[in-house]
């Protein structure tokens, strides 16, 4: 069996930056097979909004800040900003809505550095979110961490490290992922203080320099490992084609997602 992890260079950088590139991991195959995946999941998801309740899921549409959502039992579905865009910006947790995605979980690419950077032998998911970034109307994403959102819903923030995998090729055009590199090392910053609804998400500008930023601009295939305290964001799509990624987040084993509140282990690899 071939081996994935990461090598001490590799850690370094990471534990230094509070992100790692590795370039095309996945093969062009593959990446076909994440697209129609994705491509499936937004249409299962359509779907089960429109004729959900009829049978016996809970669907619950509401707005933050003026910008449309649906949970679908715990699976939250986010659309494109604007009134009445009907295409889907996030999808969370993508797995439930796909045999591949719950699949690519389990991916040794992923999974062994993970054990790596989490600190344990075992795994379990914390959470799988599908980023679709429409072409054109693609929008952004403001600063913020992922500590925030979650400190609420586990005492372990510190161990939910994410990994991005790229379906298409990353560029500032179609708005890659940014990342303020060294922010990790600061903890979880203080919130905005703008009046928006979610305001306390968001990172206050004067907690970190956008003269740090990076980007991670990277063929299909490629995947990026970052820190859950480290300060990122992305610019709108202005590009003629789709900027999709899956974002999966792992944890230690025995500890329930974030949505389900259902322990789905992580099928474990051999030890480095």
């Amino acid at each position: 069996m071939l081996s994935f992890f990461l090598s001490g260079s590799e850690m370094s950088i990471y534990k230094s930056k509070g992100f790692l590139v590795r370039e095309s991991v996945f093969s062009d195959a593959e990446l076909i097979e994440f697209r129609t995946a994705a491509q499936q999941a937004q249409n299962r998801a359509i779907e089960l909004i429109v004729i959900g309740a009829s049978q016996g899921r809970k669907i619950s549409p509401y707005a933050l800040d003026g910008n449309r959502f649906a949970d679908i039992d715990f699976i939250t579905v986010q659309f494109e900003h604007g009134v009445g865009n009907e295409s889907v910006r996030v999808i969370e947790p993508v797995n439930e809505l796909s045999e591949q995605f719950d699949a690519l979980i389990d991916e040794p690419r992923l999974t062994q550095p993970m054990q790596q950077i989490v600190g344990t032998d075992k795994l379990s998911l914390w959470t799988a979110k599908l980023n679709l970034k429409p072409a054109k109307e693609g929008s952004g994403f403001r600063w913020h961490q992922d500590s925030p959102y979650w400190i609420h819903d586990c005492d372990h923030v510190d161990q939910l490290p994410n990994v991005m995998v790229l379906f298409d090729d990353a560029d500032a055009s179609n708005g890659c992922l940014r990342v303020i590199q060294g922010s990790h090392k600061n903890g979880r910053l203080p919130g905005c203080e703008d009046g928006s609804q979610l305001q306390g998400f968001f990172t206050h500008p004067n907690a970190f320099s956008e003269q740090d930023q990076v980007l991670m601009e990277a063929p299909a295939g490629s995947v990026v490992f970052f820190d859950p305290h480290i300060v990122h964001g992305s610019q709108p799509n202005y590009s003629d084609a789709p900027r999709r990624a899956i974002i999966i987040t792992y944890q230690p084993a025995g500890y329930p997602a974030l949505k389900s509140r259902v322990v789905r282990p992580v099928l474990k690899s051999f030890n480095p």
